[in-house]
């Protein structure tokens, strides 16, 4: 991330004086990734699986599928990132309650409460639901940490398993129903 200041309008708009930007700096208070102030921070939790197709219970784990839900993770954190609509937290070091509460998309409000450990605004789950190899829904829902209540989802259904398929649906997903105004 590039930071460019122009000093007076900087330290005006925020009623910061170089002296406290420098202590702070100095005494490694600050932190140098300066976002707007309007901007929420998210919490991007990993996309999960609901195979309705039954083949899971016959097949087992497809390790393509698991590698396609951190695949499609990913890419809508890139997305929204790029947006410059949304702050991404890091939840990395949340894996454990992550685990703990199995699976987000029925946990009863458990993501928000994960999220706010992220100091984030907003919790974002998804899940992707498997009728079978031609046809799946990819499902994304934004939650309000403080309140708990749903802010925004969106659907869309691909056709076909495989990685393309997926990034393309969520890629469409982002900018034609998450980004939008």
């Amino acid at each position: 991330m590039r930071v460019s200041f122009a000093p007076t309008s900087f330290f005006r708009s925020r009623t910061v004086s170089v002296g406290t930007l420098f202590l702070a700096l100095m005494f490694g208070f600050a932190d140098l990734s300066i976002a707007d102030p309007g901007t929420p921070r998210a919490a991007v939790f990993n996309f999960e699986l609901i195979d309705t197709s039954l083949e899971g219970s016959v097949k087992g784990i497809n390790d393509n599928e698991t590698k396609r839900l951190v695949l499609i993770s990913d890419l809508l954190r890139e997305k929204l990132s790029e947006s410059g609509r949304y702050e991404i937290a890091d939840i990395s070091h949340l894996q454990v309650q992550i685990e703990e509460a199995g699976y987000l998309h029925s946990c009863n409000g458990c993501e928000s409460k994960i999220a706010a450990q992220a100091e984030a605004q907003v919790a974002v789950t998804g899940v992707v639901q498997k009728v079978s190899n031609l046809i799946l829904n990819i499902n994304v829902y934004f939650h309000d940490v403080e309140s708990g209540k749903l802010i925004r989802s969106a659907s869309a259904d691909i056709r076909g398993n495989t990685d393309e398929s997926w990034a393309h649906g969520i890629s469409w997903l982002a900018r034609n129903r998450l980004l939008k105004p």
